[in-house]
C-alpha cells in the first residue's frame, strides 16, 4: 500500500523513537531524517529502492532500525555501508554522525544516482558514493568499520569486502534473526567477536548486530 507523506505525523513518530533510542540528534538532523524519507518516498515510486510503500512503515522499519545501530559505531571516523542500496544503514549513519566519514557502494545505477541526489540536497559533506562491485574497490584510506543490511551472507561479505578493512577494523553486520548457521561458515580468518540485540522502537520484529573481527593467527 502506498501511503500518503505526512511530515508531521512521521517527525512525531521520529521524534519518539530518537528519545527512545536515547539519541541526541539536534533539530536539524531530525529534518535531515525526514528530508531522507520524503525523498525515498518520491524516488521509490519510479526507482523500486525499497518494497515498502508507506511512509509510516519506513520510517520505522527502515529510518529507526538504522537509528538503533548508531551507538554501536562510537569511536568509528571512517565507515564502508556495502550494498548501500536506498542509503541504509549508511544516509542515517552520515546524518547521525557528521563527524564520521561514511562511504556508501552498490553495483546498481539507479540506486547509487538516488544517494548521490540525497547527499546534494541534505548538504552531506561526509558523504562519498561509489557505484561499483565491492570486490573492485580500492582506497587510499582503508575503513576502520564495515556495515552491510540485509545485504548478503556473513562469508560472502567479509570475502568480498575484507580487503578494505584496516587494521584493528571490524564489521558489523545488520540481520533480522541472529544466523548461527551464517557464523559457522565464516572463513577461517574471520571470527564472530559479538552478537548484539537491537530493540526498534515501534518494531516487533528481532534484529541483531554481528559484529566480526580478523582471528589472531600466528605467522
Amino acid at each position: 500500500m502506498r501511503g500518503t507523506f505526512d511530515r508531521a505525523a512521521l517527525a512525531h513518530i521520529l521524534a519518539d523513537g530518537i528519545k527512545e533510542l536515547k539519541l541526541d540528534l539536534n533539530e536539524k538532523q531530525h529534518e535531515q531524517l525526514l528530508d531522507y524519507l520524503a525523498l525515498l518516498f518520491k524516488w521509490n515510486s519510479v526507482y523500486n529502492l525499497t518494497s515498502l510503500r508507506d511512509p509510516m512503515q519506513m520510517v520505522t522499519l527502515h529510518v529507526l532500525d538504522s537509528l538503533a545501530a548508531v551507538p554501536a559505531f562510537e569511536g568509528a571516523q571512517n565507515v564502508l555501508d556495502v550494498g548501500a542500496g536506498g542509503g541504509l544503514p549508511g544516509i542515517v549513519l552520515a546524518i547521525a554522525r557528521p563527524d564520521m566519514k561514511v562511504s556508501l557502494i552498490d553495483t546498481v545505477h539507479k540506486k547509487t544516482a538516488f544517494l548521490t541526489q540525497v547527499k546534494a540536497e541534505l548538504g552531506l559533506a561526509n558523504a562519498s558514493v561509489y557505484t561499483m562491485k565491492v570486490q573492485d574497490l580500492q582506497v587510499k584510506q582503508l575503513f576502520d568499520v564495515i556495515t552491510s543490511r540485509a545485504f548478503a551472507d556473513l562469508s560472502d561479505f567479509v570475502n568480498w569486502s575484507g580487503h578494505l578493512l584496516a587494521e584493528g577494523g571490524k564489521f558489523i553486520a545488520l540481520k533480522g534473526v541472529a544466523p548461527p548457521e551464517e557464523q559457522e561458515r565464516l572463513p577461517g580468518e574471520w571470527k564472530t567477536t559479538g552478537l548484539q540485540a537491537l530493540k526498534v522502537p515501534k518494531l516487533e520484529a528481532e534484529r541483531h548486530l554481528v559484529f566480526i573481527e580478523r582471528s589472531v593467527q600466528s605467522i
